[in-house]
């Protein structure tokens, strides 16, 4: 594991500089923090420049410059194109759930499979960046699995995602890991925090005193579009695993049976972020799990 961001890029710079590729990579950290190095990777792997990767002066460097409107490669993006080329090069590929996905679909994947199949049309590296990873459902990992265990040659495939607790194990022990921390995971109550956070953070500083009532009613509030609701239970049990690590480490001098309440209560946290995901979970039913499991954490 990476002691910093720097750290974590380092990683995949000394990877590009030598040449030595592994066929399949995950990326875990805050979610724009790993998409930008996703795509830097995919862009680095085709540069054919001098010095760092990618230059963003070559031939390659300029045909993989994103687009800024990408071309849909299977017509299934409704709030964007969810299977597309990186630039408009023939060698890079892109997955993505699209704003209002609740899901990276199992069709997103086999497409991906089929295009790694063929030989790099400028003879270096195909590369397939899935980002949105945590939201891969059940099928699109198994399906997945099969592409990671027979990879063909010169071909890589770079995972990113927001936490690798959703991905089963097969999944993540094939890949070459590379998690990014999350710059501000030091510090929960940075002052950096947007406000629909900080009000989440605020409330779990009150949990204690919530009764069963209050939490259903908390819960409650996740009611409605599954997408936006999902994203809403995502930050919510986010910013509650971090609370739970902070608790952890005020705890940690006190009595064992304590910290062993709010490990069961951060593994609940995890299972629930996988139900979400993998399951289709109901996002208030995801959410009362949680917020119960917490609340007898402190209690």
């Amino acid at each position: 594991m990476s002691d910093s961001p720097a750290q974590a890029q380092d990683l995949l710079d000394r990877a590009l500089e030598s040449g030595r590729i592994h066929s399949s990579y995950l990326l875990a950290g805050p979610s724009e923090v790993v998409r930008d190095a996703a795509l830097g990777f995919a862009r680095g792997l085709v540069c054919i420049g001098d010095g760092p990767k990618p230059c963003n002066a070559c031939r390659e460097c300029m045909r993989s410059k994103p687009s800024e409107e990408p071309v849909d490669l299977d017509g299934s993006g409704k709030s964007g194109p969810l299977y597309r080329h990186i630039g408009d090069h023939p060698d890079l590929y892109w997955v993505d759930k699209g704003r209002d996905g609740t899901r990276v679909r199992i069709g997103q994947i086999r497409a991906t499979q089929k295009a790694l199949r063929f030989g790099a049309n400028e003879g270096g590296y195909r590369v397939a960046v899935v980002a949105d990873a945590e939201w891969l459902n059940h099928e699109a990992q198994n399906s997945l699995l099969k592409l990671l265990e027979e990879p063909p040659d010169r071909t890589c495939l770079v995972l990113a995602s927001a936490s690798s607790a959703p991905l089963v194990a097969t999944i993540r022990s094939r890949c070459q890991k590379v998690r990014f921390p999350d710059s501000n995971s030091g510090d929960l109550r940075s002052g950096d925090l947007s406000e629909d956070r900080a009000i989440v953070l605020s409330r779990f500083d009150c949990i204690r005193g919530n009764t069963l009532p209050d939490l259903l009613d908390w819960a409650e509030e996740y009611r409605g579009s599954r997408a936006k609701a999902a994203e809403q239970v995502e930050v919510m049990l986010d910013i509650g695993s971090s609370w739970l690590s902070e608790q952890i480490k005020i705890c940690v001098s006190e009595q064992q049976h304590v910290v062993r309440a709010q490990l069961d209560a951060h593994k609940t946290l995890s299972q629930c972020r996988k139900d979400l995901v993998q399951r289709n979970a109901n996002p208030q039913m995801v959410a009362e799990r949680a917020l119960l499991a917490v609340r007898k954490s402190v209690a």
